[in-house]
């Protein structure tokens, strides 16, 4: 029963971001960017109190908990930072899957399972770098975050 109610739930806002899909994106920048807050009055927290131990670990850390406030700042107060972090990341796994592919094509010679790895890879990383694509426009990003919320709605109700 609650995974019906949550998947008929997931499924509506799905709907509601697809619709306003800018509406997703501040959503989940403020958020993120609500975590990223705690977390980096936790790094200054902690640096303050290592200072005493190590001074360059509580410096470190201190310094840590400064750029992170920075970012859920700019986070808040400008959405679009949002796509672009979220643009970068998927440029960056990309690269990394079509990288881990091409070393699992490579040793596949060795392998039992053969060349699957490899292909596999290589083409979740293609899907990931068109995705970072799209996820560099606010309007598209919103729109994925609606199609997830729809299909994890789906599974949620099948579950």
């Amino acid at each position: 029963m609650k995974n019906t109610v949550s998947g008929i739930l997931a499924i509506i806002l799905g709907l509601i971001v697809i619709s306003f899909p800018l509406l997703g994106v501040v959503t989940v920048s403020v958020i993120v960017s609500f975590s990223l807050i705690i977390l980096a009055v936790w790094f200054m927290a902690l640096g303050m109190a290592s200072l005493d131990l190590s001074f360059t670990r509580g410096l470190l850390n201190l310094v840590l908990g400064i750029i992170t406030l920075i970012l859920a700042i700019g986070l808040i107060f400008n959405p679009a930072l949002f796509s672009f972090v979220a643009a970068i990341i998927l440029y960056l796994a990309g690269i990394l899957l079509v990288i881990a592919g091409f070393i699992a094509l490579i040793g596949s010679k060795e392998s039992k399972i053969g060349i699957w790895p490899g292909v596999i890879g290589i083409i979740l990383g293609i899907i990931y770098i068109i995705l970072g694509t799209y996820a560099f426009d606010p309007m598209y990003l919103g729109m994925l975050i609606g199609i997830w919320l729809i299909v994890t709605g789906i599974f949620r109700i099948f579950e």
